[in-house]
């Protein structure tokens, strides 16, 4: 049996850019509506995205809110893992980031990325 696809997608945009970080969320929720696995990495500002009540406030033209490509990625079984660095550069805890997103190390991310079928930074 063929090992199943994975994709990993690196988020560092945060909400001042909604284009950029809404485009991960779109083609993540693409990948796994095909049977594809995803991990989606939040760095840097994109850690932003996984607070609680942000993602509510993100719309880019022409694209779903972000609100809803979250949850649709959160339903389809994706992963979301956040720089635990870059949460804590920011004062944000585990409580504060939406139900599902684990705070992991740089270990975590390598192992990730080095056991997907492809990695995307956006």
């Amino acid at each position: 049996m063929a090992e199943a696809e994975k994709l990993v997608f690196m988020v560092t945009h945060g909400p001042s850019h909604p284009e950029h970080a809404t485009i991960p969320f779109v083609m993540a929720a693409a990948a796994l509506a095909s049977d594809v696995q995803v991990v989606l990495g939040f760095q840097a500002e994109g850690v932003e995205l996984v607070k609680k009540g942000v993602a509510e406030t993100v719309a880019a033209p022409e694209f779903p809110p972000l609100a809803k490509l979250l949850d649709d990625v959160r339903q389809l079984g994706g992963l979301l893992l956040v720089c635990g660095p870059c949460v804590k550069n920011r004062g944000i805890a585990a409580d504060d980031l939406v139900d599902g997103a684990e705070i992991v190390a740089a270990g975590r991310f390598i192992a990730e990325i080095t056991s997907a079928t492809n990695s995307l930074v956006y």
